[in-house]
């Protein structure tokens, strides 16, 4: 199965109702973050079960879909990666690890970030340096810089919280929304697992980090505490 053959089984998948609101939902108007994105309207699911009746695709075939100006194209290109990825042994997790990042400029909206950052870059780099995150958290690159918080969720399930607490002290001044989104959601599964890790971080920070940073970090805390860390009264 080629590159080409996947694209046309795609094309014939599109729904042009669902893309408009995609299109929509993703910000891909002018000005906006996922700007000139174009979408077919084919939903998560579906894509990922087109990644496991192509699970057999070599990464090379798989790229020519990652390098795509079509976001369905891409997203199954990472799902593609992300099972290969699982299934392959060191010298393939290397060579994925290494196109993924080489590729960043086409890992560029939120749920390409958010479905496939963990499950690579983190896998990678569970039982090594973390150093590479925070060369991308300083990455004047949105996306970049999703990717390196996001990746530190591999981490946060293991009950490992300090490249998540770091990075998010780099990411406190971040000026994007989806920054700010992305490290409170983080900051929250931290909570999850050790509440008394989260509050220590968010006792030092709460008062000057951002608003829907804060929100999201503090979502599933009690209404009374949750009220008290929006009114600065913690």
């Amino acid at each position: 199965m080629t590159a080409q053959e996947i694209r046309k089984k795609i094309q014939k998948l599109a729904d042009k109702d669902k893309a408009k609101i995609l299109q929509g939902f993703f910000k891909t108007g002018p000005g906006e973050y996922g700007e000139g994105d174009v979408f077919l309207g084919i939903t998560v699911p579906v894509l990922r079960k087109l990644s496991r009746e192509y699970d057999g695709i070599g990464i090379k075939d798989a790229l020519p879909l990652l390098q795509s100006s079509i976001h369905e194209e891409r997203l199954l290109a990472l799902f593609l990666f992300i099972r290969a990825y699982s299934e392959g042994d060191d010298v393939v997790k290397k060579s994925i690890y290494g196109l993924y990042l080489k590729n960043t400029r086409f890992i560029n909206n939120w749920d390409l970030v958010d479905l496939s950052a963990p499950n690579i870059v983190g896998a990678y780099l569970t039982d090594r340096s973390r150093r590479p995150l925070y060369a991308l958290a300083k990455s004047r690159d949105l996306w970049k810089r999703r990717i390196a918080i996001l990746s530190t969720f591999t981490f946060i399930k293991r009950n490992e919280f300090s490249d998540t607490l770091r990075i998010s002290g780099m990411l406190l001044t971040d000026e994007h929304d989806l920054i700010h989104k992305a490290v409170g959601w983080m900051l929250r599964e931290v909570g999850k697992r050790d509440l008394s890790v989260e509050e220590k971080f968010l006792q030092r920070h709460y008062k000057s980090m951002p608003r829907t940073m804060l929100r999201y970090a503090i979502e599933r805390f009690p209404e009374a505490k949750r009220q008290k860390y929006l009114n600065g009264n913690m």
